[in-house]
């Protein structure tokens, strides 16, 4: 299954964790899906997707900090096209997740959730999603 998401700011973390939660619970129904793995992949070069605090808004803006830091926008970058820093990023940070569901849920801490990171936008984006099913 693919969805779309949609993002406002050339970096930007969209906690989709209720979205990927819908999407399972449209599967698990017809797939008597209880037990199993739901894999998150993201088919961009210059978006990723990571797991981290969604209790606290500041988390990201954290690490969107850092992420500058350590890979700033000015530097002598070679791609022609301007991007760079955004590959970089999407590599430092990854393109999929792997995440365990019990009871048809996502297995999550109590203050995980799931963002989908951009950092080339603004644009709408793709995540596949795919189900391992272990009754």
């Amino acid at each position: 299954m693919i969805f779309t998401v949609k993002t406002r700011s050339k970096t930007e973390f969209i906690d989709i964790t209720l979205q990927v939660q819908e999407q399972l619970n449209q599967i698990a129904k017809s797939a008597d899906l209880f037990r199993g793995l739901c894999m998150l992949f993201v088919p961009h070069t210059t978006a990723a997707i990571t797991i981290n605090e969604s209790a606290d808004p500041s988390v990201q803006t954290d690490i969107q900090m850092v992420l500058n830091k350590i890979v700033p926008w000015e530097a002598a970058y070679r791609h022609l096209e301007g991007n760079s820093p955004a590959h970089v990023k999407s590599t430092l940070v990854g393109a999929s997740e792997l995440i365990a569901i019990d009871n048809g849920r996502l297995v999550l801490g109590t203050w995980q959730g799931i963002f989908f990171c951009e950092f080339d936008g603004p644009r709408t984006r793709k995540v596949h999603l795919n189900l391992l099913n272990n009754h």
